[in-house]
């Protein structure tokens, strides 16, 4: 769909008011818009515009998003005696690193340290566990979400089934990485640790960089109203 097609089917969807939901669950927001602006669901890929990709959110919800995996090297300390010397038991009983950081230490000492060319996994013991160069980042950012189309919805229950007025489309594109760094200071970008003990090595899923669906907007320079 270009982005002219999506601006005139969204006033459309627009005028409609509150749609009924197609599908239960935390994915259906984004299915029934799929579904009404006439974008085909694909589980490989989310439906874009223009290469835009596509977010639709409740506007009441505070969820967590995942916006990349990024490790780049970026381990100092030999990530199976971090476990070891960090880590905690995790719900299958395996000792790991499954921790979301910001700048205030978490129970095992944990924590963000913001720079002006880098972040890193701090301990307060003064141990530098892994850093991150900002420009990589930026790039990795922009790589993954070069721009967003984040389409907010309202929403009402009836008779237990959501309804959904999709009322703004918000096109947002541009970050660098002094806007990611203030992001980390406030607390609004987090960084999901996500390894475990394998017995003879470490088994890291990747590092998350994380936020809420209703701060994505945080993320970006230049945000254009749609409608």
């Amino acid at each position: 769909m270009t982005l002219e097609e999506f601006k005139k089917q969204f006033r459309i969807v627009k005028e409609k008011g509150f749609i009924k939901s197609i599908r239960k669950g935390p994915t259906g927001v984004g299915h029934t818009f799929e579904r009404v602006m006439g974008l085909t669901e694909n589980n490989l890929s989310v439906p874009d515009i223009d290469g835009i990709e596509l977010k639709t959110h409740r506007d009441s919800s505070n969820s967590m998003i995942t916006l990349l995996t990024f490790n780049n090297k970026a381990w100092l300390m030999n990530p199976l005696e971090a476990i070891k010397k960090y880590g905690s038991l995790d719900s299958k009983g395996r000792l790991g690193l499954y921790y979301t950081l910001s700048l205030t230490p978490n129970s095992a000492g944990l924590f963000l340290l913001v720079q002006k060319e880098s972040i890193s996994v701090q301990h307060t013991s003064g141990e530098t566990i892994a850093e991150w160069n900002l420009d990589a980042l930026q790039k990795r950012f922009k790589e993954k979400l070069p721009a967003l189309m984040f389409v907010s919805a309202f929403i009402e229950e009836r008779d237990g089934i959501e309804y959904f007025q999709y009322y703004r489309a918000q096109l947002m594109q541009n970050t660098n990485k002094e806007l990611l760094a203030d992001l980390f200071r406030t607390g609004d970008l987090l960084l999901d640790l996500r390894l475990h003990d394998k017995g003879t090595s470490a088994r890291n899923h990747g590092t998350g960089f994380r936020t809420f669906e209703k701060k994505l907007p945080k993320l970006f320079n230049n945000i254009i109203d749609i409608l």
